[in-house]
């Protein structure tokens, strides 16, 4: 998988106004639950299942669970629908790749004051054929 699509699968995130969480640092973190990237060999495949990265947030007093959903700039994606209300989220985006077609991300979990929850479904055509990975993410309060 490149940089840029891990750069990307790690970004994910979204707006509306929603619960305010507690200032300070934050780990937004997704791990690998399944993945098919058509050209990548197999064992490359294997490793790459169950990792996890982490993106380090910071919110300052007054800002919500939104902040953290944001997608990373650096992406590039478009939100081109989100839900945020009643502890649930629901989201989805469009991320451009450096080849080919747009990336489509679909995301959907619970949050509270403490951090959100959720899965993220990737799915978008390659030169090689069909891209497709699964993703459990989690938002943590790591400190001030």
């Amino acid at each position: 998988m490149t940089k840029y699509l891990m750069l990307m699968l790690v970004g994910l995130s979204t707006t509306a106004t929603a619960q305010v969480v507690q200032p300070g640092d934050w780990d937004v973190t997704s791990k690998v639950v399944d993945l098919t990237v058509p050209g990548v060999p197999g064992f490359l495949l294997r490793m790459m299942k169950g990792k996890s990265k982490a993106e380090r947030k910071h919110l300052s007093s007054g800002q919500g669970i939104e902040t953290l959903l944001m997608p990373d700039p650096k992406a590039r994606c478009r939100i081109d629908s989100q839900r945020v209300a009643d502890g649930r989220y629901a989201q989805s985006l469009s991320c451009p790749q450096k080849k080919g077609d747009w990336i489509h991300i679909s995301r959907t979990g619970t949050y509270d004051a403490t951090g959100y929850t959720g899965r993220a479904t990737v799915a978008g055509m390659t030169p090689k054929g069909a891209l497709n990975v699964v993703l459990d993410q989690r938002a943590t309060h790591i400190g001030r």
